[in-house]
């Protein structure tokens, strides 16, 4: 039974990490494909889905800061790498037989259209599958934010961000084994433990806009869909 109410409209969160699979750096085609026939068995239902998608597989901003690179030029090339990905998504998608576009926040208009919220709203009201790409178009900002701020400029009803673990913890599963996963919690407390959901910009941004927000591992057969149906998969963070 479900303990939330279906949503219609869904931006769906994606790390590039998630992309790696079984490989260090890069794509795995399994992964890309498995994620794209999730996508399009939802988009068939009438599910009207966007994503982001990080691009931490190939290149992640903050890390090229760090070794040296200019901030704004590390996280432009950050951006691009989310590019990279968004067009590999696309392809998959589109043999799945869905219609998919790229939007850009970066103008690269060989490869995809400049981002425009109401031309997204129209696509995805016409059940074809939306993909943000280059973050924010502005440094200093993740792709976490991203996809809140294109959840917000979109009107989703819900926000689903994939992880590799399914759902929040009190601390790193993969490092504490009595790690706690919460069910429910609400913003103000995902804010005030720094429990690293999201970014500090992205979670203030759900809170102050009512954003739903739910949180799953990705790869769990079928739990796109029950979070989508509204079932209770993984955590859901609430609006105090």
């Amino acid at each position: 039974m479900s303990n939330y109410q279906a949503a219609q409209r869904v931006l769906l969160k994606l790390s590039g990490e998630a992309l790696m699979g079984r490989f260090d750096f890069g794509i795995d085609p399994d992964i890309l494909k498995q994620t794209a026939t999730d996508v399009a068995k939802e988009q068939k239902k009438g599910v009207e889905l966007a994503l982001v998608i990080g691009g931490g597989n190939i290149f992640r901003g903050a890390g090229l800061a760090q070794s040296g690179i200019d901030r704004v030029n590390a996280d432009q090339m950050g951006m691009l790498a989310t590019v990279m990905n968004a067009l590999a998504m696309q392809d998959a998608i589109i043999k799945q037989g869905v219609k998919c576009h790229v939007m850009s926040a970066l103008a690269i208009d060989q490869v995809g259209e400049p981002y425009s919220a109401m031309q997204a709203r129209d696509y995805l009201a016409n059940g074809d599958v939306v993909i943000f790409a280059a973050g924010t178009g502005n440094p200093y900002f993740t792709t976490d934010t991203a996809a809140s701020v294109r959840a917000i400029e979109i009107q989703a009803d819900l926000l689903l961000k994939a992880t590799k673990v399914d759902g929040i913890y009190d601390s790193d599963p993969e490092k504490n084994k009595d790690a706690k996963r919460y069910d429910t919690l609400s913003y103000d407390e995902a804010i005030s433990l720094e429990l690293g959901v999201m970014d500090l910009t992205a979670m203030v941004l759900c809170r102050e806009n009512k954003m739903s927000l739910g949180v799953f591992k990705l790869f769990d057969k079928g739990a796109l869909s029950a979070i989508i149906a509204g079932e209770s998969v993984g955590t859901r963070v609430l609006l105090s």
